[in-house]
């Protein structure tokens, strides 16, 4: 199988990124290696033309803005999100059934339940640690070993498993961790992972937001390699587009990626696309680099563009009757424009044009996506963003199959597709 650099990255990157907070980390060191200047949200901003800068929040979500030499008049946006359904473990996770120690979970997002089952599971996520001067750090835990697994029941014990049965996660979901452990086993661990990871010793585990992650890496699959089979590909895929076409672009316009938080589970928090944190940033940056009056910060919106990407439904060889006949997006094929008349989306004819222009331009194969009228459409962060800030927005993704399983898959040259789109957008000096 040939190599390929941009998808060696892909692969590295999604191996490497368990959890929000590890994604937006790996996305800023990206970032840094390119030259761009980290700023606080706590800190006075001294901004320049023509420089590149990034803001995080939360740590879990981060903003990177390409600065126009010019007068600051319009944005080139990109939106993605960090976060992906999974297993959450709860405040108080230990708890003992035959002999062993599990880990109680909460279900983040819609997650398929089954496919997690008989997975060798990693841990990973963001503690909050006391050093014994009081002094509180948050740090990142990337446990990178099996350490847990959710067993089946055998078929003699449920000979009704295969016809289909509901899954209680409260009751059916909690991860086998340790025999014969205790409460105690669990902080005890944790902190030798600490001290092995980052040489943490002594330190007290004040809080944690952790979950499970799929141990099996990120793979080309198929005679040719034609697909790309990785956990958290929705929507860590755009997020690794949205950043290589950024880093590919000549950096004459101005232009922003946004990857928020909680996308998952409504996006309502403050680093979510539902929260200020995009709002406050431009905002920042308008008030030095363009007109700071209210009038001039919605001329930079409504002069500005945003392109929502999150991964499209592909067509299922084994279900194509789930597919509106005529809106069957196939894998490798192109990016996908996703339409809905009741605003899940926040495409528009309009804004459709726009990326069906970048795609002539570019020459690049686009398709269209539309649910069934007679199934319901999720969303995305593009109509939330619209919403915020006014935007306007089109919804746009890579074809994928298996969307929110703990296992996903997606095409291998829609990578390169999208990313030259991309690319073409962030490079386009006039916006329609």
């Amino acid at each position: 199988m040939p190599q390929d650099a941009p998808l060696e990255r892909l692969l590295d990157f999604l191996r490497r990124s368990p959890t929000p907070w590890h994604a937006t980390a790996n996305m800023a060191e990206r970032l840094e290696a390119a030259g761009f200047r980290r700023l606080d949200e706590t800190h006075a901003w001294q901004l320049t033309p023509g420089e590149r800068v990034y803001v995080t929040r939360n740590d879990s979500s981060i903003i990177a803005l390409q600065l126009p030499r010019e007068p600051l008049t319009a944005l080139r946006m990109i939106g993605a999100h960090t976060d992906s359904p999974g297993l959450r473990l709860k405040p108080h996770a230990p708890q003992t059934s035959a002999g062993w120690l599990q880990l109680g979970v909460e279900v983040y997002g819609g997650a398929l339940l089954t496919p997690w089952y008989d997975r060798d599971l990693g841990l990973a996520g963001r503690v909050h640690v006391r050093h014994a001067d009081g002094r509180l750090e948050g740090v990142l835990l990337n446990v990178d070993r099996a350490v847990a697994i959710i067993p089946s029941l055998a078929i003699h014990l449920d000979r009704e498993a295969n016809n289909g049965r509901a899954i209680n996660a409260q009751t059916q979901m909690a991860p086998v961790f340790l025999q014969g452990g205790e409460s105690a086993d669990l902080d005890r661990l944790l902190r030798g992972w600490l001290a092995a990871e980052h040489g943490l010793d002594g330190v007290e585990i004040v809080d944690f937001e952790l979950g499970f992650h799929d141990m099996q890496p990120p793979s080309r699959v198929g005679v040719e390699g034609e697909l790309i089979a990785s956990a958290r590909l929705d929507n860590l895929l755009s997020c690794f587009i949205g950043l290589e076409a950024l880093l590919e672009s000549d950096g004459s316009q101005g232009a922003v990626l946004v990857a928020n938080d909680h996308e998952e589970v409504g996006s309502a928090s403050a680093c979510g696309a539902q929260g200020p944190f995009l709002g406050d940033v431009l905002r920042r940056v308008n008030a030095q680099l363009g007109d700071a009056s209210e009038e001039g910060h919605v001329r930079l919106i409504q002069a500005s563009r945003m392109i929502s990407c999150d991964n499209a439904h592909a067509l299922h060889p084994n279900f194509p009757e789930k597919h509106d006949a005529a809106h069957g997006p196939a894998l490798n094929e192109g990016p996908v424009i996703k339409v809905n008349a009741n605003q899940r989306y926040a495409t528009n004819s309009a804004t459709a044009a726009l990326f069906r222009t970048l795609c002539q331009e570019v020459e690049a194969p686009v398709q269209t996506f539309v649910t069934r009228a007679d199934m319901g459409c999720g969303s995305t962060i593009g109509p939330i963003t619209a919403t915020e800030l006014g935007v306007p927005t089109l919804d746009v993704g890579v074809p994928q199959w298996a969307m929110h399983s703990i296992r996903e898959t997606a095409g291998a040259r829609d990578v390169e597709h999208l990313t030259r789109v991309l690319t073409a957008f962030v490079d386009r000096r006039e916006l329609p």
